[in-house]
């Protein structure tokens, strides 16, 4: 059973049913309505931890969309989960696809800049200064885009980046 038949609180079933009324109603292809599906219970899965499950729906939604900017939110959506599994390197890739389709994509940007901001404190325990010193500039470009999309948002970084002079 697909889990957007299986959700057991009330704000989950809800959206459901109104998420299927639409999907009925608007004009779309019945791949684009497939892939929302997928889309829909890859996102109910991560955010009940089932992050696998949540990957093969979002691998599945890859598959039937094609549409760029709802496979940037695809991407974003596994590259989150990557970050959680503390699987940086590959989280980064997919933080870049979805900025390629959608480079408009605040909070993309952001997590690539707390990646960076995170292995520049791993440099600076590791007595690499230097390279600390360019990977928190990178963190700091990829903040500033982020703020610049996104101006209200992201107030520790830009925080950070005042304190740091950057």
């Amino acid at each position: 059973m697909p889990r957007s038949q299986r959700n057991d609180n009330f704000i989950d079933k809800t959206f459901t049913v109104v998420a299927d009324i639409l999907l009925k109603v608007l004009p779309t292809s019945n791949r684009e309505k497939q892939a929302f599906t997928y889309y829909r219970d890859g996102m109910s899965a991560q955010s009940e931890g089932e992050y696998a499950e949540a990957l093969q729906n979002y691998y599945e939604a890859m598959r039937l969309e094609i549409d760029a900017y709802d496979r940037s939110y695809i991407l974003y959506n596994i590259g989150l989960i990557h970050t959680s599994n503390g699987e940086h390197g590959r989280a980064l890739e997919y933080y870049y696809q979805a900025l390629e389709r959608n480079p408009s994509l605040p909070q993309a940007l952001n997590n690539i800049a707390v990646i960076y901001h995170y292995r520049g404190e791993q440099a600076i325990e590791n007595g690499q200064a230097e390279i600390s010193k360019m990977l928190f500039d990178k963190a700091a470009d990829y903040w500033k885009e982020a703020i610049r999309l996104a101006p209200t948002n992201y107030i520790e970084a830009q925080n950070w980046l005042k304190m740091t002079g950057r």
